[in-house]
């Protein structure tokens, strides 16, 4: 492990409870801004130092937008980083639970998903001294306003941590725009704020994103969508020629009867992901739909005699994942589908050569000139031209599924 100094805007986040700080007065903490800008890690930190010098035999909450999401994104790179610093920790993460004592003092931390409109009955009822919400922005507001009425304590505080959103997102309306109101230290981070990321890795960050993900994930905004999903693919030099030999293959299948479905076969050449060819079948162009079977023997022409690794279809057809299935050739696994996430993953993949579209994928290439935001103040994409945009999502979130982590060390007096 490497030690680099801390920002002034992490030592910020660090020192903002303390006695001696200026800050100490305000009942919560906002941390916006870019990603990889150093937010999560010093702010999970800050977290616990704050309840176990504040705090004894008290209950807190971490939060995230799945269990998953907030063990992989906040606890795992802490605890190594607490039991450096002299921390006792009991870890029963497999009941979500750990606790954390020093010098005669103990609390329990809980963790929690907020993931959808009914994750709020699962914090209801508790008495917590305070809560950490990582990447806030994600959840439903009935599950984080649940979770701060948890905070009734006397001195407990609200901590809250996001990457931003669309401008009318709720958490910008009711908490970014009312700082004061709230008695709130807000916090805006950019990539300059993480010492320990390189000019190089900047960079190659900048040229992930571009719109509206280049203004929330680069520069920190919270920024409206507008016009095409994915403009870069305009493009002519993002269009690639079929290449000659592919080491493993793959489908991702977006499903329908009325409206078209689109599957792509993919092929991994040289560690890079090609959509080589695709089946799109549009029923109100041919002007009668394709039973389950129908669809099943389209998919066997496009894949051919070819061995595939894994295909993944559109979760909500069942009937049609049922029937790939029975016939026992292929693995076959419902698709991840969050879509804005879905776009995000996707754009990054397209951008940084992970995967390529091939020339002979003409519907697809007709889709990426078409597939639009909505223009509603929201993160939604037309429900138009979409159906080899979903295919594409479905295999960069099930199958390409790659990710980053990030991890930051620190020292600290044990007095």
């Amino acid at each position: 492990m490497s030690f680099v100094p801390f920002s002034k805007k992490q030592l910020k986040v660090l020192n903002w409870w303390t006695p001696a700080s200026p800050e100490r007065k305000y009942d919560a903490i906002i941390c916006d801004g870019a990603v990889r800008s150093g937010k999560t890690l010093c702010m999970s930190v800050s977290f616990v130092a704050w309840a176990m010098y504040s705090f004894c035999a008290g209950s807190f909450a971490i939060c995230g937008k799945t269990i998953r999401s907030v063990k992989r994104n906040v606890i795992e790179p802490l605890l190594p980083i607490l039991r450096d610093l002299g921390f006792d920790i009991k870890d029963r993460l497999s009941s979500n639970i750990f606790e954390v004592s020093v010098n005669g003092r103990k609390n329990t931390f809980y963790l929690f998903g907020g993931k959808d409109e009914g994750s709020g009955a699962l914090i209801q009822g508790m008495t917590l001294c305070g809560v950490l919400l990582d990447e806030v922005a994600l959840m439903p507001r009935s599950f984080a306003e649940q979770a701060l009425a948890r905070c009734s304590v006397d001195n407990s505080k609200m901590w809250f941590n996001c990457n931003p959103e669309y401008p009318q997102h709720w958490f910008c309306t009711e908490w970014i725009k009312k700082v004061r109101e709230k008695n709130v230290f807000y916090l805006h981070f950019t990539m300059d704020d993480n010492p320990s990321l390189s000019e190089r890795v900047k960079n190659r960050y900048k040229s992930l994103y571009s719109g509206t993900f280049y203004d929330r994930f680069v520069l920190g905004k919270w920024a409206a969508t507008e016009g095409l999903v994915y403009p870069f693919m305009s493009d002519e030099k993002m269009l690639y020629d079929v290449p000659d030999r592919c080491e493993e293959y793959a489908v991702s299948c977006d499903y329908g009867t009325v409206n078209p479905s689109s599957f792509g076969l993919w092929g991994k050449s040289g560690g890079v992901w090609y959509r080589l060819k695709e089946y799109y079948y549009d029923s109100r162009q041919h002007g009668f739909s394709r039973t389950d079977e129908e669809h099943y023997s389209g998919l066997c022409e496009l894949v051919g005699d070819r061995e595939i690794k894994l295909i993944t279809v559109d979760p909500s057809a069942a009937s049609f994942i049922e029937v790939i299935k029975r016939h026992g050739r292929f693995n076959v696994v419902p698709a991840e589908n969050r879509v804005l996430d879905g776009i995000r993953k996707t754009s990054g993949a397209l951008k940084d050569g992970s995967i390529r579209i091939c020339k002979t994928c003409k519907d697809c290439i007709r889709e990426f000139g078409l597939y639009r935001f909505d223009d509603v103040g929201r993160d939604i994409p037309r429900k138009e031209n979409d159906h080899s945009m979903d295919d594409i999502r479905y295999f960069v979130t099930t199958i390409l599924s790659a990710t980053d982590e990030e991890v930051f060390v620190f020292t600290m007096d044990r007095n």
